[in-house]
């Protein structure tokens, strides 16, 4: 009786199925090493069907071969298990679990027809046509098991055949439609192929669209996937904590793939999960097509964004003048959203009337320029942004988004208080942004006090704010936008709330004209605080004075007469034009344009902010 070193099996199930082998008559004569398994087999009844085997036991030296090691089985010591079961006519069952396993270790192992009919490959390819492809279930856990024996599963076309099965049936089950029998997150399918490797997946969703899967039923696909492959991310600034080279490679390859796949029509992915890929991609480093391909989609639907989509960390390190946030990106954004706005315009404002395009012009201009009007007061806290960067994404805001600049002036008011070391002219330049005639007259209060803004920019406020005032309710001062012919934008949003809390829409006749006496008094008060701030400056000038109904003396609208005129003074002439034009940018006179104040006031305590 021959000595033999005690095998080592994987399962219980194989250890089984070696005692039942040394329970025969006769006593093994070959020993099969699959893995770190070893197995005391026949070689007759394996040989009879492993065409593999036979050529190694077979010929001259094949009565001498008494060990063999298996290399690459598919499926390892399990698969090999049931191999010997067949070999050796033991039942076993054939399920849509381990049929895969089995079709490939019969290929490896050359179990065709040719040794023996009925052979493995022919039951095992029986089966997957007749049961696991015939249905879905069948068909997702094939191709689950299958993913697991690449490359030995795409060899015999295993994995292409159970996407096949798997997109002509989901897309048959409602899946393919939008509008589907309920939403597609609640397919019980779903969540098994959204746990493939991305490049089944990709496989997956490229049949799928194919048989007409696309839209929001894809795209919700896609983000589910997404969340379960990119959830451990922590893309938190720069706190953020570094992976080991190779699973960053795997998610940068995951990320990349992922954004190849986002269907083209519009509005299929929301905003948010746009900005989320666009956030891991920065963190990730990918390609500069993918990283662009997300700013464009952001673009396209920047009408829906909120302001934290916006906040997109910095890449940069840290030092070095990084800003905390990545400003270029949401600057490219923006331009990507007005040559979207542009292109639709151009589209539905063709001149040909019979011209009708599916794209519209984009009506979401006035939330995208308060949004970001927010995202600039957001960012100009950062001590480390530049003036250019700040003025530049400030100049793309569009004046038709522009209704009111008192969300201007707050983010010019931010960026001013974390910058106190600029020169006269850097706050000129940042000041240059804003239009002072769109001002709220509360905006226009707390600027006129305000001692980080250049003189310039406070004079033209008292200027334009005076102008507003003189003028009757129903006409608009000169230069300020006016809205014929349908109702002004502006009027759709809520004016902003008074200091002292009071309704400027009274009906009373009497009470308005109480209230612009009142205002026209608390601007001759905020002259003379400017004044006293600054001697040297002279005040703005008058506007012009109100035509008396009788042809008799001219009043301004408050009722009072006019102070007397300088001899020589003229109607407006050039004493008048000297002044404005050191006071106001908007009318310059040659002579003293080289006598502008450059230098900032020393003495400003009236600051409110």
């Amino acid at each position: 009786m021959q000595t033999e070193t005690a095998p080592q099996f994987s399962s219980a199930a194989m250890k089984r199925t070696s005692d039942w082998i040394r329970s025969q008559e006769f006593p093994s004569d070959i020993t099969i090493q699959v893995g770190e398994s070893t197995f005391n087999l026949h070689k007759l009844p394996l040989a009879s069907k492993c065409g593999y085997i036979r050529k190694q036991v077979s010929g001259a030296n094949g009565s001498r071969v008494t060990h063999l090691e298996i290399a690459g089985m598919p499926g390892d010591a399990k698969a090999f298990d049931l191999v010997i079961k067949f070999c050796y006519g033991v039942n076993f069952e054939i399920t849509a679990d381990n049929v895969a396993m089995l079709r490939c270790a019969a290929e490896h192992l050359e179990m065709t027809e040719e040794c023996k009919p009925g052979n493995l490959i022919g039951r095992a390819e029986a089966y997957l046509e007749e049961v696991a492809l015939a249905s879905l279930a069948g068909a997702v856990t094939a191709l689950r098991s299958a993913e697991e024996l690449l490359p030995a599963s795409d060899k015999v076309r295993l994995i292409g055949r159970c996407i096949d099965a798997v997109a002509t049936m989901t897309c048959g089950d409602g899946g393919g439609d939008d509008g589907g029998l309920k939403p597609v997150d609640e397919y019980w399918w779903v969540d098994e192929l959204t746990a493939l490797r991305i490049d089944t997946f990709q496989r997956v969703m490229i049949a799928m669209k194919a048989r007409g899967f696309k839209g929001i039923a894809m795209g919700t696909m896609i983000m589910l996937y997404a969340q379960k492959s990119l959830r451990r991310l922590d893309m938190n600034g720069r706190d953020r904590k570094k992976m080991e080279p190779r699973q960053e490679h795997e998610k940068r390859v995951v990320l990349e793939t992922i954004v190849s796949l986002l269907p083209r029509e519009k509005n299929t992915m929301s905003v948010s999960f746009l900005s989320m890929l666009l956030r891991a991609a920065i963190y990730l480093d990918t390609s500069l097509a993918c990283r662009l391909d997300l700013e464009g989609r952001m673009a396209g639907q920047l009408g829906q964004a909120v302001l934290d989509d916006l906040l997109i960390p910095s890449s940069s390190p840290e030092g070095a003048g990084a800003t905390a946030f990545d400003v270029d990106a949401v600057q490219r954004i923006m331009a990507g959203y007005l040559e979207h706005e542009g292109e639709a315009t151009r589209l539905d404002y063709n001149t040909d009337d019979d011209f009708v395009s599916a794209a519209s012009p984009p009506n979401d201009v006035g939330p995208v320029g308060r949004l970001m009007e927010s995202y600039l007061a957001e960012i100009s806290s950062d001590v480390n942004l530049p003036v250019d960067k700040f003025t530049c994404l400030a100049e793309l805001i569009p004046e038709r988004a522009r209704f009111n600049e008192d969300g201007m002036y707050r983010a010019i008011d931010i960026y001013l208080k974390a910058h106190p070391s600029l020169s006269e002219g850097e706050r000129k330049k940042v000041c240059s942004v804003m239009d002072c005639q769109k001002l709220s007259r509360e905006a226009c209060a707390h600027a006129a006090q305000n001692d980080r803004l250049p003189m310039q920019t406070v004079v033209q406020v008292l200027y334009h704010e005076q102008r507003r005032l003189r003028l009757p309710p129903s006409q608009p001062p000169s230069g300020a936008p006016s809205y014929a012919g349908g109702e002004s934008p502006a009027l759709s949003y809520r004016p902003t709330p008074s200091f002292n809390g009071r309704d400027r829409s009274a009906p009373s006749s009497e009470v308005s004209r109480l209230q612009r006496e009142n205002d026209e008094l608390r601007m001759e008060l905020l002259q003379m605080k400017m004044r006293l701030r600054d001697p040297s400056a002279a005040p703005p000038p008058q506007p012009p004075l109100a035509a008396a109904p009788s042809g008799g003396r001219s009043f301004p609208p408050s009722g009072k007469p006019p102070l007397p005129k300088k001899p020589g003074g003229g109607s407006g002439g050039g004493g008048f034009m000297k002044k404005l034009g050191r006071l106001n940018p908007f009318v310059r006179d040659p002579v003293a344009a080289g006598k502008v104040r450059t230098k900032p006031a020393k003495d400003r305590r009236h600051s409110i902010s």
